[in-house]
């Protein structure tokens, strides 16, 4: 595993062959099977407890691990830890929630002196890909829910950030998971649609792009319960009314946060056309104070794209959004290998690139 930022080896994980997944496909199929052996709701709590504490004493460590692969800031990476911690004590609260309730009965003569009611049980093996730009969180959200309800779960984390998954799937045992409830598996795309589709699986949680995730929907086994959580380009919309001064923080943090690379993104603002001259020209003072580089230094606010690959590509389609006459304000240029400068283009065209697909780069685009 390597450093998003400049190639340094940042760790090494064990590659998991397609054999090897239908094993861990296998594995935790047994496990739910065994219903005997299933782990009890005030254990689930426990366990769950536990790893919390353990990640609470490891802030530190796990926001550089987090940071070293995935290339997000240390201080958004340190956040990013923090709300995992966050996410587990929501999931301890939900179990005490898993309840069923009371069906009407006595309303019919076939249903008098009768008593009916529903209970929840876990639905089976869930399988959880995951994607690259917030590792740890991402596995935490997709692993442990799974456990809290008592469902097996294997998760196979991007390839680019495997570190942090497993990480979370290590930490789960030494709260006290045993083994074979939660595992990580890094493979590639065979073994990744091996996971997806088998019909040992009962759900599968998918994070990632809009023509993987649909794929691998049309292909799951008859039954599988499916979540895809995909990315977008949902605009930003600025009245005359809007306090400017308030939003500039937002929507620069928005736009540039993790260079962009967040599903949520603030990609496209529409403002209104008496204040869109303020708005642009102080959104580009903005980008252009941003520190940009290491991910790991504490200063750095814009890190690494993933990989060079995407620098190449956001060049390319802000070179385009130019050439359909974008006004390029700030930025526009590549500063390294993995480092874009954040970028403010204004009024780019309806069908540049920029405007029409999700740019998971540091590009903020403003329209008037």
């Amino acid at each position: 595993v390597t450093s998003p930022f400049d190639g340094r080896v940042v760790g090494s994980v064990p590659f998991t062959t397609v054999e090897q997944v239908q094993q861990a496909i296998d594995t935790a199929h047994e496990r739910f099977l065994d219903v005997d052996n299933w782990i009890p709701k005030y254990k689930r709590v426990e366990i769950l407890e536990n790893l919390m504490k353990i990640m609470s004493s490891q802030v530190e460590e796990l926001t550089i691990l987090c940071a070293s692969e995935g290339g997000k800031p240390y201080i958004d990476s340190k956040v990013e830890i923090q709300r995992a911690i966050n996410g587990i004590k929501i999931a301890i609260e939900q179990i005490g929630l898993q309840e069923g309730h009371e069906i009407a009965m006595g309303h019919t003569l076939s249903s008098a002196n009768r008593m009916a009611y529903t209970m929840k049980e876990p639905i089976g093996v869930v399988a959880a890909i995951s994607a690259f730009n917030h590792p740890f969180n991402l596995a935490v959200h997709q692993v442990i829910p799974a456990i809290a309800v008592g469902c097996s779960v294997v998760i196979k984390p991007a390839t680019q950030t495997p570190m942090s998954a497993i990480r979370v799937v290590e930490i789960l045992e030494e709260a006290g998971l045993p083994k074979g409830w939660a595992q990580a598996v890094v493979c590639d795309r065979q073994g990744g649609e091996l996971l997806a589709t088998s019909p040992k699986v009962n759900a599968l949680t998918f994070i990632g792009s809009g023509a993987v995730g649909w794929y691998l929907n049309s292909k799951v086994a008859p039954g599988t319960r499916v979540a895809l959580e995909h990315g977008g380009v949902a605009p930003v919309i600025v009245e005359a009314d809007a306090n400017i001064d308030e939003l500039i923080p937002s929507i620069g943090k928005g736009g540039f946060y993790h260079a962009g690379q967040v599903c949520v993104s603030v990609q496209r603002v529409f403002v209104h056309e008496s204040i869109v001259d303020e708005v642009a020209s102080k959104l580009a003072t903005y980008a252009s104070k941003l520190v940009v580089g290491d991910q790991l230094d504490p200063k750095t606010e814009v890190g690494p794209l993933i990989n060079h690959n995407e620098v190449n590509r956001v060049e390319e389609w802000v070179n385009e959004a130019v050439t359909k006459g974008g006004k390029i304000l700030v930025g526009g240029k590549r500063i390294s290998d993995s480092c874009y400068e954040p970028t403010v283009i204004l009024n780019p065209a309806d069908d540049a690139l920029v405007s029409t697909k999700e740019v998971f780069g540091p590009v903020v685009c403003i329209y008037s």
